[in-house]
């Protein structure tokens, strides 16, 4: 019998989450059974960390729950000839070291991906967050070549494949981020204009300084006051993919205003908000195009990994301070 060790939400956010918020749990495994539903023991290798995960706590769980988040995991034992002992898989099964699966909700990694490739980068750039970056700009923003595309949190899981995404597209990218580390990155992977949006006098400027033309497309992952200021930035029939809105999801009272109505009217921008699921037709696609970009060495990977599955919490609430470069994963 195995004994799986999970972090179970214990008590509902409050504006940002505490340490208390959290319980550490142990939970008895059956031992697979010929025959039956479950055929599979996993156990979980790297772990993932997202801003989706504080918001979507409120929305989709209850205390006691286990936390809600996505893992590369390895098969331990397998009573179903799909999956073999030793295989690699991606599975949405919470904070938690072992689980027990029929296989039904498991992805299997790319056949076609490298020895020399982290497993980790299932989880980011080759994963859920570069999927997301990917529909994102195709499907949402429509990107053309020669069109100027900007993204906020660019030094992110998500921002950073956005950019060097665009720029493979043959779009002139502006990126900003939370520190002078994080804006010498951008520059580093290809961004061709990026701004410490904690420094500069005033946002408006610097956007417009970036980009005095404005921007065709604005690939928002922050929202709040960052995007009531980049909206009037936009060129004439704009579009603007809203995926995320960090910096509002640790608020205990709604932000106001100001208001969108104007600027979309007279611009008469298109402004859609999108879940990458809408494309789960379509992953292994998005994924192969990831995969291939990733080894010809046209996307660079950034992982700020944590060790040790104690420390999930800590990387949570790190991740959502904007402590990390890149892709935030736990390795247990």
């Amino acid at each position: 019998m195995v004994v799986a060790t999970a972090w179970i939400l214990k008590k509902h956010f409050d504006g940002f989450p505490k340490i208390s918020d959290f319980e550490l749990k142990k939970i008895e495994l059956p031992d697979l059974k010929d025959g039956g539903e479950q055929k599979l023991l996993l156990e979980s290798v790297f772990l993932s960390v997202d801003p989706y995960m504080r918001p979507y706590s409120r929305r989709y769980m209850k205390e006691g729950d286990i936390m809600i988040g996505t893992q590369v995991a390895r098969i331990v034992e397998s009573k179903n000839p799909a999956f073999a002992v030793g295989a690699f898989v991606v599975g949405s099964k919470g904070w938690r070291t072992h689980f027990i699966s029929d296989g039904k909700d498991l992805q299997l990694l790319p056949s076609n991906w490298p020895e020399s490739l982290p497993k980790s980068l299932a989880l980011g750039t080759v994963g859920m967050p570069g999927l997301t970056a990917y529909f994102g700009l195709l499907e949402v923003c429509k990107m053309k070549p020669g069109e100027t595309v900007l993204v906020n949190a660019a030094a992110g899981a998500v921002g950073s494949v956005v950019g060097q995404l665009a720029k493979i597209g043959g779009c002139k990218v502006v990126g900003c981020a939370g520190s002078d580390d994080k804006v010498a990155y951008l520059k580093k992977i290809g961004f061709d204009e990026a701004f410490n949006y904690k420094t500069v006098k005033s946002l408006d400027e610097a956007l417009s300084k970036a980009s005095p033309d404005g921007y065709d497309c604005f690939f928002d992952n922050v929202g709040g006051e960052f995007a009531s200021v980049a909206i009037n930035q936009m060129k004439k029939y704009g579009r603007i993919a809203v995926c995320g809105a960090i910096s509002q999801y640790n608020d205990s009272v709604p932000q106001k205003g100001p208001y969108v109505q104007f600027p979309m009217i007279f611009k008469e921008l298109q402004m859609e908000g999108f879940i990458v699921s809408r494309w789960s037709n379509r992953r292994e696609e998005g994924l192969q195009a990831l995969l291939k970009w990733v080894v010809e060495g046209k996307v660079k990977c950034h992982e700020q990994v944590t060790e040790g599955f104690e420390n999930m919490p800590m990387a949570f609430m790190g991740m959502l301070k904007g402590e990390n470069l890149g892709k935030a994963i736990v390795k247990v």
